[in-house]
This record gives C-alpha cells, structure tokens and sequence, in this order.
C-alpha cells in the first residue's frame, strides 16, 4: 500500500538522482562495456547516437572501444525497449528481448490485415532458417517469404520475422566509421550461444531503477514499453523505498540510493514544460544540451564537407557568456574525438529545424 507519509522530492532533487545515475552529473572512468551495461542499453535508432550517448558520458572516451565491442559480438543492435533499435550487451540482449515480446505482438497487430491466412509460426521457422544461413536485409526476407504466402503484404511479411524473432543487425552496421546496410540474423545465432530465458519482470524493475531511480510504476513501463507492472513494484515494495513527486505522485527506489530523458513518463525532471517535445521526433532524439541538469539546447553535427566539421548549437532559451563559452568547449572536445575532419567550427544558431 502507497505511503502517503513518503518525503517529498522537489524537480530539482529528482533532476540530481537522474543526473547520478546516468552518469551524466560528471565523466565517468569505467569501460564503455560496463556503461552499456549499467544504462541498460542505448537508444540506438540511428548508428552514431550511442557513441555520442558514451563520450558524454565516460573518461577519455575512445569510438574504437565501442567498435571493437560491437565486432567481437559483446554489443549488439536489436529491436527492443519500446520496440526501438537499442544497444545492448550481449547478455542483455539474449534476455531483454524475450522480456519485451508482448510489446513486438503489439506492434504486430498493426500488420493483422496484411497477414491474413499467414502461420506465424511457420513463418518464424521459415525466417529463422534464412537469416541462420546467412544474414539477410528486409527486402531479402519479403522476398523470400511472399512465394509462401503470395496473398499477403509482403512488408507484414518481413515485419512479422522481425517482431516474432530476436534479430540483431550484423557488422559493419553501426560500427563508427564504416558503413552498412541493415542485414539481420537471430541473437543466438550471431552470439553463437542458445536461447537464454527472459529478464524476470523483478530484476528488470531493479535495473531500472539503478539507472533511472527514483521513478514511478509509469515511468518504468514507459521505459519498457511493458504494461500492467504494478503488481511487480508491489511485489518488490518491502526491497524497495517511497518518496513522491511535488504532484504526489508515488516514486520508488533501490535502498542504496535513497540519499535522466526516455526513461520517464514524467520528463519535467530533465525538460522544462516549456521545451516538451523540443527534444526529438517519435523515436529519434535530437542531439542536447543539459545546462545544470536540465535541457537548454539541441546540437547537430554536420560532417558533409571532408574538411571542416560544423557542431551546430540551438538555443532554446536565453545561454549566457560563461555557458556559450562552456558548450564552445565541450562542442570542440567532442569534434576532436569524434570527428575525422581536420577542421572544426561551433555555431549558435537562433533556430534551426532539426527535424529535417
């Protein structure tokens, strides 16, 4: 039963946990692997984010770690979480996946009209034995699917493989530097290792909220994309601790930490109100700025020409000499690592789309 006696945490006091826990209060001096690990995988839409995502993160970060992470199979990228491309450890990988199946038998449904008359398990078999002989595009596997069920959308087709198999895409894809197009076979093919069973609903909460604590029974299924997850923070009440928000609502916590922006339902810890959806598009997030903790700006690196690398700063609200002169700083440090360019430039620009 909800404490109604529970302390009290003001915006502020959240905005630090999240800050903490997300490794974004100060650099952090561990491996990239184990920041993977401790975030519980990164947003990974497009190939380039998790690595941003770990130099704003980690000491003397180096793009070839996560690289060579991902081509020696210890990384991987899979649909997951919110059924988004995430980054994700191995391990994880092999356990996450299967814990967030119902939502990929949601987003399946969408697809039903598509797939009428289909056997969804022969077809998984059918998929699973092409992209395990070789690794295989989407266009290849509507291909290869349709002369079974020529009646059906071939697109379903390639979608329903997709959300009834745990496909990773295979190197070089998201490997900085190179390039590749998306060509999938399954986790336990690729990782060489058999199926592991799913993440328990328990551990999976307790993950969350070393990561993105204190947070309430929405922000985890947010997360997640999951439902119905009260039961499991009930369930873990008596290893847990309660404050609530300066709404009332109830946050839960993981003993040790008593004394950050996907990852909550509520994201005026990180946003400010007056910047709700400044911050990206459905599942692509814009590159940002956190002044003190909190969102102030967007920044977008365009590498088109070879020579001159240009980080360009929108500003959401008013920054400051002292800030503009620190974001200057950390644009060119960021540059330095993570562009080939030989040149490199930061604008501030009074508004940019970058949604374009």
């Amino acid at each position: 039963m909800a404490d109604r006696n529970a302390p009290v945490l003001s915006t502020r006091a959240l905005n630090r946990a999240t800050m903490e826990r997300q490794l974004l209060l100060r650099r952090a001096a561990v491996p990239a692997k184990d920041a993977v690990s401790h975030l519980v995988g990164l947003q990974a839409q497009s190939t380039r984010p998790p690595y941003f995502q770990l130099f704003s993160r980690l000491e003397d970060f180096d793009p070839a770690e996560l690289s060579a992470l991902m081509e020696s199979r210890e990384v991987v990228r899979i649909v997951s979480l919110r059924s988004t491309i995430h980054t994700h450890t191995a391990e994880d990988a092999l356990t996450l996946r299967p814990l967030v199946q119902p939502a990929r038998d949601r987003e399946l449904s969408m697809f039903r009209r598509g797939l009428t008359g289909v056997d969804l398990d022969r077809l998984a078999a059918l998929a699973r034995e092409l992209v395990e002989e070789r690794p295989r595009t989407m266009k290849e596997l509507r291909e290869e699917l349709l002369p079974h069920w020529p009646d059906a959308d071939p697109r379903a087709l390639a979608v329903a493989a997709r959300c009834r198999l745990p496909l990773v895409q295979v190197t070089p894809r998201g490997v900085w530097g190179r390039s590749g197009q998306v060509a999938l076979t399954t986790a336990e093919h690729w990782l060489d290792t058999p199926p592991r069973p799913a993440a328990t609903p328990d551990a999976a909460v307790l993950r969350y909220l070393g990561a993105f604590g204190p947070a309430s029974v929405k922000d985890m299924q947010s997360w997640a994309g999951l439902t119905r997850m009260r039961e499991v923070f009930e369930r873990l009440r008596p290893r847990l601790v309660t404050f609530r928000d300066e709404n009332g609502v109830e946050l839960f916590d993981l003993p040790e930490f008593d004394n950050v922006l996907l990852g909550h339902a509520d994201r005026t810890r990180v946003i400010p109100p007056a910047y709700k959806g400044r911050n990206g598009v459905g599942n692509q997030a814009y590159g940002t700025v956190l002044a003190d903790g909190f969102l102030a700006a967007l920044w977008r690196l365009d590498e088109t020409d070879p020579d001159t690398s240009v980080l360009t700063v929108q500003a959401l609200g008013e920054l400051g000499p002292a800030l503009r002169e620190e974001i200057t700083q950390e644009a060119v440090d960021l540059q330095t690592v993570m562009s080939g360019a030989p040149t490199h430039d930061v604008r501030f620009a009074t508004f940019v789309d970058f949604g374009d």
